[in-house]
């Protein structure tokens, strides 16, 4: 059963207008998740008002905070870990490089949002 805070991720990624949104259901072939999120901005400014606008929701429905954050530096690809669900943010450069969603593409995969 998917974490309900994944619907709240989703709302925030419309909110905030992301882009190239999946769910990949990655727990059959890794111990340290259930599902990735997996969600694209325009450039890291975008990318970071995603990541703010996610934790600002999750926050305000007494959720979780992550229990990792990387990449929140520079914004190009954040990974947000709340431990049943990973949060991949990528800038759209850093997508088409790392194409994160084609790697897991043998993986249950709802596409949610296209560019």
């Amino acid at each position: 059963m998917k974490s309900p805070w994944i619907q709240t991720t989703l709302e925030a990624i419309i909110e905030k207008n992301g882009q190239d949104t999946s769910i990949v259901d990655v727990g059959d072939a890794i111990g340290i998740t259930d599902y990735f999120v997996i969600t694209t901005g325009r450039n890291s400014r975008q990318v970071r008002a995603l990541v703010e606008e996610i934790e600002r929701l999750i926050k305000k429905g007494n959720g979780p905070s992550p229990k990792r954050m990387e990449g929140n530096q520079d914004y190009k690809w954040v990974l947000m870990d709340y431990g049943d669900f990973i949060v991949h943010v990528f800038d759209s450069k850093e997508h088409e490089y790392y194409q994160l969603d084609k790697l897991w593409s043998d993986m249950p995969t709802e596409k949610l949002i296209e560019s």
